[in-house]
């Protein structure tokens, strides 16, 4: 699996986050939904990574910076033709080295807390993510949670 920065040009990723933006959309109450477009996936304080295999695209993540210590992690989604091979694992991973390495102290995440949402939950969890309060301009409800990571 390579991993590497992307510029959001090819269809494949773009269908992938269509994808991933029509999901969120669908399994969250609009309130509820901080599912980010094509377009603001481009502004400068977010860099995109995309994992293939090959020329098989694998899955997306990004990190956003919110200031010179945090970070947030978002839109990851796995090609579901790729489910449970790590893929997801592999890209948090990558984030949280990158946000390391760019002297960020903290990463944070809001997702959602169905049952949709378990595995990545589950993910972010098993690699030491802790329920906080919310952050920034989000909103507590039924729907959201919200993590950090201590790095």
């Amino acid at each position: 699996m390579q991993i590497r920065a992307d510029d959001l040009s090819d269809i494949r990723v773009q269908d992938l986050l269509a994808l991933h933006f029509h999901a969120m959309r669908a399994s969250s109450p609009p309130a509820s939904c901080h599912v980010l477009d094509l377009t603001a996936l481009k502004h400068p304080d977010i860099t995109v990574w995309t994992a293939w295999d090959g020329d098989v695209l694998l899955g997306i993540g990004a990190l956003k910076r919110l200031d010179a210590e945090s970070g947030e992690v978002k839109s990851m989604r796995t090609d579901p033709a790729h489910l449970g091979k790590g893929v997801g694992a592999a890209l948090l991973e990558h984030i949280i080295t990158t946000a390391r390495a760019n002297g960020h102290r903290q990463l944070l995440l809001e997702t959602g807390n169905t049952e949709e949402f378990a595995a990545a939950t589950a993910l972010y969890r098993k690699r030491g993510f802790i329920e906080c309060p919310p952050f920034g301009d989000y909103q507590a409800s039924d729907f959201n949670r919200f993590m950090r990571l201590d790095i």
